[in-house]
Parts: structure tokens; sequence; C-alpha cells
């Protein structure tokens, strides 16, 4: 064997393809577990972010009761009329009551009936009881 020879070796396609086939597989196993590592991830975040939103809905209806008890209480209609007397406020006399033209004689305002006066100007229960 001389120098000019040289050994020549051929490469074989079947291997370059099995290769190539090899690292897509690599890569797309390397891709679906980063997938999945990502929706896991997403998950527990949507998890935290449901458990943050049932507790602030907890205490927006805790507050919503505790609202709905303070607005019975101040519509109380016992608590009116005492702040009403707190404040200077009476019932007011026959004398102060005027009626609606459409109850009047004339539209004077002065009451036409007796009997119609006393009985609109009688005091009459709160609704509810």
């Amino acid at each position: 064997m001389t120098n000019s020879q040289r050994l020549v070796r051929e490469h074989d396609p079947r291997v370059r393809r099995s290769a190539a086939a090899a690292l897509a597989g690599a890569a797309l196993l390397v891709g679906a577990a980063l997938g999945v590592a990502g929706l896991r991830v997403q998950q527990v975040h949507l998890t935290y972010r449901t458990e943050a939103l049932r507790a602030e809905r907890a205490r927006a209806d805790a507050l919503n009761r505790q609202l709905d008890i303070e607005v019975a209480t101040l519509r109380s209609p016992g608590r009116i009329e005492t702040r009403a007397r707190q404040l200077g406020l009476v019932p007011p006399g026959r004398d102060q009551i005027r009626l609606a033209r459409e109850f009047t004689a004339a539209g004077t305002g002065l009451a036409a009936d007796r009997s119609r006066t006393a009985a609109l100007a009688t005091p009459r229960a709160p609704l509810g009881q």
C-alpha cells in the first residue's frame, strides 16, 4: 500500500435518518415534559387564586349579613320614633293636618267630612306588625 491510497468509508444514510429520528423523538419528549410541568404550575397558581377568591367571598358574605342586620336595626320603627323625639319632632296636631285636594271639598285644603278626616289622620300600625 502506498501513501496515496486512503481508506474511504461510505456513510450509511440509514444511520443519519435514525439519529435524526432519535433526536426528534427526544425533543418531543422534552417538549411534552415541559408542557406538562407548565400546566401543573398553572393549575397550582389557579388553585391558590380560587382559594383566595373563596376567602374573599366568605368575608363579603359576612359583611353583607352584618350590614343587613345594621339596616334592619336602623329601620326599626321604635328606633326611628326615639330618634325623632331626640330631634324634637312630635306627631302633628289636628290643626296641622292638610289633606290633598282630591280628598277635600272644592280644593280648599280643609276637610270636607270630619269622619273622613279622622279616618285618614289616625295613625296606622307599621307594616310587618
